[in-house]
């Protein structure tokens, strides 16, 4: 039987923080990251209500080209601690190339490793006949293709994170709900999230930090019940960085915590530094 931590890993992670998007997901303009930006996280599973801290989480951005044209490749990739891996072992990890100007995507994969359960997901986005060639294989399953509408303004999850963290957040009042649109497991899902105001947090080794504070709405899965059960928080300055995360599962909760941070175009003028 599949575990949490497969969500824990990544995906709570690319599902919470790809939310963010929805303020203006269209938005052409880059000031937040650059290449050579790297981010890290711990994952934690809460269990009969003790925080186990079961792995780790990587974003990095590094400068490549495709098809002759400059190109950024964003990778994220989790694994569970060796400790961990006795009880569910996990090795995913996604990466996406995209164009450095509008920052749509060319190509998406995503590759699964989480216990006995093993996928892979291609996407290939055509810009020029607005469609998405889809390929992915689930298990021992043979691969199994569709070709997809690339609607507007429609993204995979991980070049969402790195969009939504060019937005114009002021244009936005505590209690708004926005649309937006993901291509999860090849198809393209109608989603929302609530913007709830800005707070301050502190994560779990007492570092505080000024917020953008938001709750998604979820599709209902195998993991995820349905509804606004996951909240995230957001540095609110220029570097927008996700400092956490928390979900509510079918089986307990989950929570992405910020560790580090180097190679930033901007600082993180949000962190609260004691006098």
């Amino acid at each position: 039987m599949k575990s949490p931590i497969n969500t824990l890993i990544i995906s709570i992670l690319l599902s919470g923080f790809s939310i963010i998007s929805l303020f203006g997901q269209c938005n052409d303009s880059n000031f937040s990251f650059q290449p050579g930006e790297k981010v890290s996280y711990h994952a934690y599973y809460n269990w009969h209500f003790i925080w186990v801290n079961a792995g780790n989480v990587t974003f990095s951005v590094d400068q490549t080209r495709y098809n002759q044209k400059p190109a950024y490749q964003m990778t994220a990739y989790g694994n569970t601690y060796k400790s961990y891996d006795l009880f569910f072992k996990v090795r995913d990890s996604f990466k996406v190339v995209v164009d450095t100007l509008h920052l749509e995507p060319f190509e998406f994969n995503r590759i699964t490793n989480e216990g006995s359960y093993t996928a892979h997901h291609h996407y290939k986005f055509d810009q020029q006949t607005r469609s998405i060639q889809t390929a992915i294989k689930k298990e021992e399953a043979p691969y199994s293709y569709n070709t997809i509408p690339w609607e507007d303004c429609s993204f995979d999850l991980l070049t969402m994170i790195y969009k939504a963290r060019n937005i114009d957040f002021d244009e936005y009042a505590s209690g708004d709900k926005i649309p937006i649109n993901m291509i999860v497991d090849g198809k393209a899902y109608d989603l929302f999230i609530r913007f709830m105001g800005r707070e301050t947090i502190k994560n779990r080794d007492g570092r505080k930090f000024k917020c953008l504070k938001f709750s998604p709405l979820l599709v209902e899965g195998t993991i995820f019940k349905s509804g606004e059960g996951m909240t995230v928080w957001v540095t609110d300055d220029k570097a927008r960085i996700p400092i956490v995360v928390e979900a509510k599962i079918l089986i307990g909760s989950v929570k992405a915590v910020f560790v580090n941070a180097e190679g930033l175009r901007n600082p993180i003028e949000a962190e609260i530094l004691d006098e």
